[in-house]
């Protein structure tokens, strides 16, 4: 894997002061996107005491591995109380007939429900939990520019702000993201496979009904309200679906490479909801690590981060290729192997592919740790540089007391 070089060229700017260098206080971090990976950062980094702002061009709000870290941060039952527990799946074609179903989660060995929340509820939940004064609405960013000293960016306004260090939560097709390969792309230093466009394979509409009622039902209105479900047309259901509650989502069938560059970092880059709130969960332990502040440990941090999570990533990317072909394909060999999968397939293989699925949970280091749920283990996660050192100190002077003595 070709990887950026490390070397920032300083970029002067008269009208912008350098802040006093501070190696004894935490970064100051801004985050560009008040989208799920943008908001939970920023609870994480409210959490670990760590200063962040953050900016989103939207001028309102926009609208089970990732439940331990809610559990940590005491967000949990708040999420389970507008969430639906999720008992299965049935596949139907448009004449209702089954296809098959996919084994259900066993709660017994995952440890949590399955559980089905609007998007945008999520989204309002952890919005209100950021302090009003750390959130800055209508600010896109238009320019990026970072050296020895910091990062500033410069949005449509002409205002700016300056930090520590960056990060890009609005998603693969971010204004950090887009500034930070055009530069890199202009020194030579972006990987070919980043250059390319992004493919979008499936692109699905997710939305959260209100109550069900036959009454409701509207004239079919376009070429896929007619669809069969179980609970009447697709435009039985829309009809009855908040324009609030809908979110696009696009499956792209890409992996970037670089995710990192000088005091720049991208999380969340449109691989759904919950591996964008692992993005921040892995990123608050690196930044929680970074001391005393200072452009190596920033470097050295970003790049762990990425290390870390880029090798889960990996591993999950082809699953999540294969499961895309087998739930929206529709060629004739994917409608086969579809088949094959759901009626055929031994429980015992399903069972363990679900385990394999759900066995990456990472959590907060600085925060206690969520209790074991389930009899499943899960996969480890990297330790605290800062907690183990931290650790090794007060061991030490917990021996140099008693020898004083």
């Amino acid at each position: 894997m070709s990887a950026p070089s490390e070397t920032i060229q300083p970029t002067p700017s008269s009208r912008i002061a350098v802040p006093p260098v501070t190696p004894n206080e935490p970064p100051h971090v801004l985050i560009g996107g008040a989208g799920l990976a943008g908001l939970f950062l920023g609870i994480l980094l409210e959490r670990a005491g760590i200063p962040y702002e953050i900016f989103e061009r939207s001028a309102e709000p926009r609208s089970p591995n990732i439940l331990p870290a809610f559990e940590q941060l005491g967000l949990l039952d708040e999420l389970l109380s507008f969430s639906k527990p999720s008992f299965g799946v049935a596949m139907l074609t448009d004449k209702l007939k089954l296809i098959g179903k996919p084994l259900a989660s066993n709660t017994d060995i995952i440890g949590y429900d399955r559980v089905l929340f609007s998007r945008p509820d999520l989204h309002n939940m952890l919005f209100k939990k950021i302090p009003k004064e750390k959130i800055h609405m209508s600010k896109k960013i238009v320019t990026l520019d970072q050296d020895q000293d910091g990062v500033t960016v410069t949005f449509d306004d002409n205002t700016t702000a300056r930090g520590d260090i960056l990060v890009g939560a609005d998603g693969a097709h971010s204004a950090v993201r887009q500034h930070l390969y055009k530069t890199l792309e202009m020194d030579g230093l972006l990987p070919k496979s980043d250059t390319e466009d992004t493919s979008k394979g499936y692109i699905s509409l997710l939305g959260t009904t209100s109550s069900l009622d036959p009454s409701n039902n509207k004239k079919m209105l376009d070429e896929i309200r007619h669809f069969k479900t179980p609970y009447g047309t697709m435009g039985d259901l829309f009809d009855v679906t908040d324009i609030e509650k809908v979110s696009k989502v696009y499956f792209e069938d890409k992996l970037f490479e670089t995710w990192t560059h000088g005091r720049t970092v991208l999380i969340g880059d449109g691989a759904g909801a919950v591996n964008a709130m692992q993005d921040a969960v892995l990123l608050a332990n690196y930044l929680y690590d970074i001391t005393p502040t200072n452009f190596k440990n920033i470097k050295t941090a970003l790049s762990d981060y990425k290390n870390e999570r880029f090798e889960a990533i990996k591993d999950q990317y082809p699953q999540s290729h294969i499961s895309a072909k087998l739930i929206f394909g529709h060629t004739l060999w994917e409608r086969i192997i579809r088949y094959i999968v759901f009626n055929w397939l031994p429980a015992s293989l399903q069972r363990k592919q679900m385990v394999k699925d759900t066995a990456y949970r990472p959590q907060a280091n600085f925060l206690p740790k969520a209790p074991k749920r389930g009899t499943m283990d899960t996969i480890p996660q990297n330790h605290s540089k800062r907690i183990q050192r931290e650790k090794g100190e007060q061991e030490t002077k917990e021996r140099a007391a008693v020898l004083a003595i």
